[in-house]
């Protein structure tokens, strides 16, 4: 199983960003996929999530509204729209998927957003 994110970087404050993570090495359209990000030093926050179909969707509150979680199947990626960007974004963010107990049971290396003017 390899996740590889990629489309971070540093944007001003009200900007966007659309994350992809590309999957490989699994029935990608069988798993719920998530985002999850997290600043130096800091716990884990997760932001969202979506059913392998693409159908059900999920946010945390802090990015209900701005954030859209999507994915292509046929092309095994998972992609995070981040629209409205505040400097509290600033994090790490991973793709990572949902195992059959619904954890998280692999990781990528996470792509870094940071907001600032």
């Amino acid at each position: 199983v390899q996740l590889v994110e990629s489309g971070g970087g540093l944007v001003q404050p009200g900007g966007s960003l659309r994350l992809s993570c590309a999957a490989s090495g699994f029935t990608f359209s069988t798993y719920y996929m998530s985002w999850v990000r997290q600043a130096p030093g800091k716990g884990l926050e997760w932001v969202s999530d979506i059913s392998g179909g693409g159908d059900t969707t999920y946010y945390a509150d802090s990015v209900k509204g701005r954030f859209t979680i999507s994915r292509d199947n046929a092309k095994n990626t998972l992609y995070l729209q981040m629209n409205s960007l505040k400097p509290e974004d600033t994090f790490l963010y991973y793709c990572a998927r949902r195992g059959s107990d619904y954890t998280f049971d692999y990781w990528g290396q996470g792509t870094q957003v940071t907001v600032s003017s």
